[in-house]
């Protein structure tokens, strides 16, 4: 039976409204990152040839670190909430927490003594001379350093609930975070409303953030053009003796220690996660802070298959206390001064000075500069004599900087995935699908979709599972 007009006009209207099936979206974020490159090697360029102009331009790359920085409290606050709020029992989160803390306690002796031995076999600073010019510099960053033990425990309670996040204080952020967390897990189904409105945020968020990170390359070329511009060449080669001895310490330190962890533990290759954190890497090389990248980082570790709560924990907390290469940093810049003032330090001397360090550095998170303003302080403390040395190091900071920030970014990097499996936290299969490029993460909107079943549950020893996600 042959179709009759209207029907072949009902067949070819229906054609034509049926919605065509949607074109797979190209990636373009790659664009991006070839992008910062390019505008690192101008800013170079730019600060050997006018170095004059390129200093004029170093509010470029502190506006961008400032536009990542104002997303960084909305971001943990809303990781850490969905954390802990969707998991079942509280004491799941302290073994966590304890967990956590236990082995940053622990990496951070292991940096210092890397620091020592290395230090004391190159003894960096010998040849140098100490100049009226640079004896008031030290001075003036100890001052500025970091309080005591008291204050800075006192400071992580924020004067407002609100305040947390409009002040910019990371630990103030986790605290308030906490509480709001325990009060959600403790509504039960209650809190189930919350939970879900916190995720919407949470997406609203990355999405912002995706945003601002278009404008990384205006970024890094004015945050480049200007440390060139104010360090020059004459400081690179006067220092270079300190400053490629602290690169391949850290770099020793990465493949070595961080390696064998890795390998160890998580059965996974670091240079695996290196490659897959490469663009964090990138930014934080072009911007000298791991701030800069700290929400890329709980994005990432989440895409790769560590748990929530693991992740929402582990990596706020290590930006704090996690300090693998800040620890190195201050181990090597005070043997490097002693020598240089002709006042070298016993063993005895060297390890206490560096404990106490150890402990000021606590909250001295990625921030570009902290790491010369807890030197300054832990001299001014231990040996007020070679404070005046600290003027020495400051031309070469920034480098020192960049190492010191990524560093402390894989030491975080690796420490969340060996705390998810530990705690049987981390979707293994996952993971090494992940690191295979088999499960590319969305540039665009930094969030696997909410129906991805395959890390909606994670295994927890001893055969019991709880809810990663709420």
């Amino acid at each position: 039976m042959m179709p009759t007009t209207s029907s072949r006009r009902a067949a070819v209207s229906t054609a034509q409204t049926a919605p065509a099936a949607p074109a797979a979206k190209r990636d373009r974020t790659h664009y991006l990152y070839l992008a910062v490159i390019v505008a690192v090697a101008l800013g170079i360029a730019v600060g050997f040839a006018a170095p004059d102009f390129a200093k004029e331009l170093k509010p470029i790359g502190t506006g961008f670190v400032a536009l990542i920085k104002m997303m960084i409290s909305p971001i943990i606050f809303c990781t850490i909430v969905l954390g802990v709020g969707s998991v079942r029992k509280a004491a799941k989160v302290g073994k966590v927490g304890g967990l956590a803390l236990s082995y940053f306690i622990a990496m951070s002796f292991v940096a210092l003594a890397i620091g020592l031995v290395v230090g004391n076999i190159i003894h960096p600073g010998s040849g140098m001379h100490l100049t009226e010019a640079v004896k008031g510099v030290g001075h003036t960053q100890a001052e500025a350093a970091a309080e005591g033990p008291v204050d800075f425990l006192l400071g992580i309670i924020p004067t407002t609930f609100v305040s947390a996040f409009t002040e910019g204080q990371v630990l103030q952020t986790l605290l308030v975070a906490l509480l709001v967390g325990f009060a959600l897990q403790a509504m039960g189904r209650t809190g189930e409303p919350v939970l879900r409105g916190v995720e919407h945020i949470q997406k609203l968020v990355f999405r912002v953030l995706g945003m601002i990170m278009w404008a990384a390359p205006v970024g890094a070329f004015g945050a480049m053009a200007a440390v060139i511009g104010e360090t020059g060449m004459d400081a690179l080669k006067a220092l270079a003796t300190i400053m490629f001895g602290f690169y391949i310490t850290c770099f020793l330190f990465i493949v070595v220690v961080l390696g064998t962890l890795t390998k160890l533990v998580a059965k996974v290759s670091v240079f695996q996660l290196l490659k897959y954190l490469g663009r964090e890497f990138l930014l934080i090389v072009s911007t000298s802070s791991s701030e800069s990248a700290l929400p890329r980082l709980i994005a990432k570790m989440e895409h790769l298959g560590v748990s929530r709560p693991v992740v929402g924990i582990t990596v706020p907390t290590g930006y704090s206390f996690n300090l693998d290469g800040t620890m190195i940093y201050l181990t090597m810049a005070s043997l490097f001064i002693a020598d240089a003032m002709d006042q070298p330090m016993s063993i005895g001397q060297q390890i206490g000075l560096l404990l106490f360090m150890m402990v000021a550095s606590k909250g001295a998170a990625g921030v570009s500069g902290s790491g010369i303003a807890v030197l300054a302080s832990g001299l001014q403390s231990h040996k007020p004599a070679l404070v005046d040395g600290v003027g020495l190091i400051i031309g070469i900071d920034r480098f020192m900087s960049e190492a010191r920030a990524v560093t402390n970014f894989a030491g975080n990097a690796v420490a969340t995935l060996l705390i998810g499996t530990w705690t049987g936290e981390v979707d293994k299969e996952r993971v090494n699908r992940v690191l295979a490029g088999q499960l590319p993460f969305d540039e665009k909107t930094l969030l696997d979709d909410a129906e991805d079943d395959a890390r909606a549950e994670v295994p927890e020893q001893g055969g019991e599972k709880e809810l990663a996600k709420a």
